[in-house]
């Protein structure tokens, strides 16, 4: 069942100079962007930094006005929600951000951060205590906790408190931007097992934002490899990590370290600069640093196409490796 549609999002950002800060460019972020997550499912998305990742999770909570295309979350159109409807969608859609520490008001204490949701969607007062107590046992932190300020806590219980949030009033989807790039390795695993029991007990969906290859395998379902933008392939994450096609993702994937000296492959090196997203190449954006790129890579723009041995696999190259 599709619970979430994305079609041919763009997001783009002006950019200004001069005395009077006149518009000069475009910075594109997002250039057409399409997938649809179902429900229950993880969908990862990776990529280098500024391939469009964060931004593509702050369009879909709405956090971002698109400059052109639609976010679908249950048949309404994200953008162009009114205040109300806004408000109810925030019940079906929520976010976990990269910084726990920046994402919490410093000012408020656990319990104050947390019931701020309830109130806003006038949760009675008298049921908010035991909610509460409730969703702060859920993430594994002690009662104790709900009298103390974000800055007393570590990294990790930080993220705890930021989960907790996002799951106070039973959202179906989240979007996990990054929510572990901060933390130690140690603490890690512990926050994707809290993930991952939540999605079993909960019936969630996730958006799992990360550059990291390594975690993204651990929880995704499906994944979507971002470049410039554009989503440059998508697949199961089984078929992506054990079958890529895209030049791009080979790369990627020849990046993970691997201690066995028996599987160990050679890293694939990418030569040149990631392009200005100002001013991205013509055709195929990744033909500047393509090893097999021809003609064709410089003058058309490969379509994300199915590949006739999966039809779930896509791919945006002229030529599947």
């Amino acid at each position: 069942m599709t619970i979430l549609c994305v079609k041919n999002l763009k997001k783009y950002f002006p950019v200004t100079g001069g005395v009077f800060l006149k518009r000069t460019g475009w910075v594109y972020a997002l250039d057409g962007v399409s997938f649809e997550l179902n429900k229950g499912e993880t969908l990862g998305v990776v990529g280098e930094s500024g391939c469009g990742k964060t931004t593509l999770g702050r369009c879909i909570m709405g956090l971002y006005d698109p400059s052109d295309g639609q976010v679908i979350v249950k048949d309404q159109i994200v953008s162009k929600t009114t205040y109300k409807q806004r408000k109810e969608l925030a019940l079906n859609l929520q976010m976990i951000f990269q910084d726990p520490f920046e994402s919490l008001d410093p000012r408020q204490t656990v319990k104050q951060i947390l019931e701020e949701k309830y109130i806003i969607h006038g949760k009675k007062q008298k049921k908010l205590d035991a909610e509460i107590s409730n969703l702060i046992d859920r993430v594994g932190l002690l009662s104790e906790s709900l009298s103390k300020f974000p800055h007393e806590f570590s990294g990790g219980q930080r993220q705890r408190i930021g989960i907790a949030r996002a799951i106070s009033l039973d959202p179906e989807i989240i979007i996990c931007d990054e929510p572990v790039s901060a933390l130690d390795v140690s603490v890690q695993s512990k926050i994707l097992n809290l993930l991952l029991e939540l999605q079993k007990t909960m019936g969630l969906t996730y958006i799992f934002i990360s550059h990291d290859l390594s975690v993204v395998r651990h929880i995704s379902d499906r994944i979507a490899v971002m470049y410039l933008g554009k989503i440059v392939e998508i697949a199961d994450a089984d078929e992506i990590y054990n079958n890529g096609k895209h030049p791009y993702t080979t790369a990627l994937l020849s990046s993970i370290p691997n201690l066995d000296p028996e599987t160990r492959t050679d890293r694939i090196i990418l030569k040149g600069e990631v392009p200005s997203v100002e001013n991205p190449p013509a055709g195929c954006r990744f033909n500047t640093r393509c090893e097999h790129v021809q003609n064709i890579c410089h003058e058309k723009e490969p379509e994300l196409v199915k590949n006739e041995s999966d039809p779930d696999h896509l791919t945006a190259c002229h030529f599947f490796f």
